[in-house]
């Protein structure tokens, strides 16, 4: 029990009682090194961002198909002599691309397609090297975060998974009479690198701040706006899926006209099928509606875009409005870069460019669904 305080005590003698953490309890867990992990999470982003680049200048090269082997580990090491030159090539020549379309080549040829893919195959294995280093170093240190052990983890088990369907994807264009790889598997496989990238950013976005400040800045998400990007972020991504389609059976120089497709505003023989099959194939195997359907899907897109930006205009943050404006200026350049690409029927460049562009679509409107969700509350005096 206390004993009797004098009237002429001073209140500021007394001892102070210890300080709660900062927070309260959602505070006290450990809190990690949130700047470095995020720091090896960019590195990461970096590097899937080149694989999506290289993986793009190897099916425009049409180098895809230059190695007919999976082998993760003894195939890091390219041919070293001539020998191995002749045997890699020898493997080549018995696939149906050689035979149906690239008779022709020799071996300087070879080459050339053959480093496009090895090059892609080595990023996937630096991808999975500086994962697997960062992952280990800052969990045997105990420098992960509370709760981002499992986060982490899915990110190097997503990459594992995209390898192995890389090789399914390959393996579709060395058997039977195809010379390309199954369209389908190439936006599977696309697909799959855009949700790790997404992945990416959403973690390095969240890590920017600490939980205690991204649980403040949840009281004041706006709900109806998060639920517009999220729906956008979904068209966006059956767009960049439908983009693959379109990639992988070079649609985009079908018909280099816009607003019109040749003639007709509706694709001629939209549903021929050279081999014959049935109807539902055109839509994965006829340039002209596989284009077509790329196009009215971006009108779409496009529009729910600008309905989307218009309510995050009406945002009480401006940080958050900045994001969808940001947003809604990059959609549109994506738009015109599209029909600059169609018109030019495709070219290298070109493609590469508007493959790129897409990345930068995607993270902005994953952005700008982060600062829905999350938004960044301004004083009074910080927005004069």
């Amino acid at each position: 029990m206390a004993g009797k305080r004098s009237i002429f005590e001073e209140v500021g003698a007394e001892t102070k009682p210890a300080e709660a953490p900062k927070g309260g309890m959602i505070g006290a867990g450990r809190g990690g090194a949130r700047g470095a992990i995020r720091a090896w999470l960019a590195v990461l982003f970096v590097l899937v961002v080149a694989m999506v680049a290289v993986g793009g200048m190897t099916r425009l090269t049409d180098s895809g198909l230059s190695i007919t082997e999976w082998r993760p580990v003894t195939g890091a090491l390219p041919p070293m002599t001539a020998a191995d030159w002749q045997a890699e090539f020898a493997k080549y020549q018995a696939s149906p691309e050689f035979q149906l379309q690239n008779h022709q080549m020799e071996l300087e040829d070879f080459k050339s397609i053959y480093w496009w893919e090895w090059g892609h195959r080595q990023l996937g294995r630096i991808v999975g090297l500086v994962w697997a280093a960062g992952f280990v170093f800052f969990w045997a240190t105990k420098r992960i975060p509370t709760g981002w052990v499992g986060r982490l983890l899915g990110l190097g088990a997503l990459g594992g998974l995209q390898g192995a369907i890389g090789w399914w994807m390959v393996s579709s264009g060395l058997a039977g009479r195809m010379v390309d790889v199954a369209s389908y598997r190439l936006a599977i496989h696309l697909g799959l690198a855009f949700a790790i990238l997404g992945l990416i950013a959403w973690h390095m976005l969240s890590l920017s701040r600490t939980e205690t400040a991204l649980l403040q800045a949840r009281r004041a998400r706006e709900p109806k706006l998060f639920a517009l990007a999220t729906g956008l972020m979904h068209f966006a991504f059956l767009q960049i899926l439908l983009g693959a389609l379109v990639a992988g059976i070079d649609a985009g120089r079908a018909f280099p006209t816009w607003p019109l497709m040749g003639e007709s505003f509706f694709p001629a023989d939209a549903f021929y099928l050279p081999g014959g099959g049935p109807a539902v194939l055109a839509f994965f195997e006829n340039p002209g509606l596989v284009q077509f359907v790329h196009r009215m899907s971006g009108y779409l897109l496009f529009a729910f875009a600008m309905v989307v930006w218009l309510r995050g205009r009406r945002s009480a943050h401006p940080v958050t409005k900045a994001a969808f404006d940001w947003m809604a200026v990059m959609i549109f350049g994506q738009v015109v870069l599209g029909i600059v690409t169609v018109l030019h029927a495709a070219p290298l460049a070109l493609g590469l460019l508007h493959q790129l562009g897409a990345v930068v679509v995607w993270v902005l409107i994953l952005r700008a669904r982060h600062r829905a969700q999350y938004p960044v509350v301004q004083s009074i005096r910080s927005r004069s």
